[in-house]
């Protein structure tokens, strides 16, 4: 079976009038599909040039991204996208905000607003329809910006750090609440974080990139038991400090793997 997402040697490189800056090297990995999968790495590495390469805004300079074995550009495969913020229009009601990639996409209809209207009620957010984002939690918020991802239909999720815009309690409640949310509705997702625990706590998982230009430096699969299920109790689990320790030194002197 063809993974759901493959990223094929992937190079690419900024370049400016005082030259050329290299981002990313010869990165390749794949992604099962109804897999999570967290990445970290170094500040500054790359990881959301990375993120930007996979949902096709950016066109990588050597290899290629393919979706169920299709080049990107032809795949026509709908990805999600979820950004550091919200981005929710303080002019539009939740609903509004929530109902807007359909409007876009002219898929607004009868039946896909009965159906955002119930992933309003299972989110959390019944009753809030016709209230305006400033008069929402950071965490509502981000609710809806969920919500409105998943509205589209998309066969792949890709998130930019969609908590860290949040404080640390809300952070551990709403990538709790996202995180099992996702992996309930089983789609393929692409966590973009510098959290170590953040990644542990949700991810199948983790590949660590190297330093600027980044590369692939080493992929940890993650094992819970099964009453570890959500992100909250991963991070009570026996596992999980082991599985802290190895990624914090492999991030800080490991070395790399072909």
């Amino acid at each position: 079976m063809k993974p759901k997402l493959e990223a094929r040697d992937i190079c690419y490189s900024y370049h400016t009038t005082d030259g050329e800056t290299p981002a990313l090297s010869h990165i390749s990995f794949s992604v099962p599909a109804g897999e999570f999968l967290a990445v970290v790495g170094p500040s500054g590495c790359g990881k959301s040039t990375l993120l930007s390469l996979l949902c096709g805004l950016l066109e990588p300079e050597e290899g290629s991204v393919l979706i169920d074995g299709v080049p990107i550009a032809q795949s026509g495969q709908a990805i999600g996208y979820m950004l550091q913020k919200d981005h929710l229009f303080e002019w539009r009601t939740i609903y509004g905000n929530v109902s807007l990639g359909l409007e876009i996409q002219k898929k607004l209809n009868r039946d896909s607003g009965v159906r955002l209207r119930q992933m309003l009620a299972a989110y959390g957010l019944k009753g809030f329809e016709h209230s305006r984002p400033s008069e929402l939690s950071g965490g509502m918020r981000q609710r809806a910006a969920l919500i409105r991802t998943l509205a589209l239909k998309p066969d792949l999720l890709l998130l930019d750090e969609p908590f860290s815009a949040l404080d640390y309690q809300t952070r551990l409640s709403v990538c709790d609440d996202i995180s099992s949310l996702i992996r309930e509705s089983g789609k393929t997702a692409v966590l973009i974080t510098h959290d170590l625990s953040e990644a542990i706590s949700t991810a199948d998982r983790v590949i660590v990139l190297s330093s600027r230009p980044a590369s692939v430096k080493a992929v940890f699969p993650l094992t819970f038991g099964k009453e570890y299920k959500s992100p909250l109790k991963r991070r009570n689990a026996p596992e999980f400090s082991g599985y802290f320790d190895q990624l914090w030194r492999t991030l800080k002197e490991g070395p790399e793997t072909e």
